[in-house]
């Protein structure tokens, strides 16, 4: 499904969490499946995922929460998004 990223999330817990769990918190499509936002953020950004949690807010969206797996870093990531 292209088009399943939506926009990083930059608030203050999703940015500490960059640094500390090697995670990067993102707003995706609400029919998205865990598989389809895997291949779709590695493909994106060339790196290994190694879990993603996600979550439906009160207000109907989607929030992934995407672990990079070893020997990639969550902070290369966020520098090109520009969140850090």
């Amino acid at each position: 499904m292209p088009g399943t990223l939506r926009h990083p999330l930059s608030t203050e817990k999703a940015i500490n969490q960059i640094g500390r769990s090697n995670v990067i918190a993102y707003i995706v499509d609400y029919r998205a499946t865990k598989q389809q936002i895997k291949k779709e953020f590695e493909a994106t950004f060339g790196v290994k995922v190694s879990g993603i949690r996600t979550m439906t807010t009160a207000s109907n969206r989607k929030k992934a929460f995407v672990t990079i797996a070893h020997g990639y870093k969550a902070e290369d990531i966020a520098k090109r998004l520009k969140l850090v």
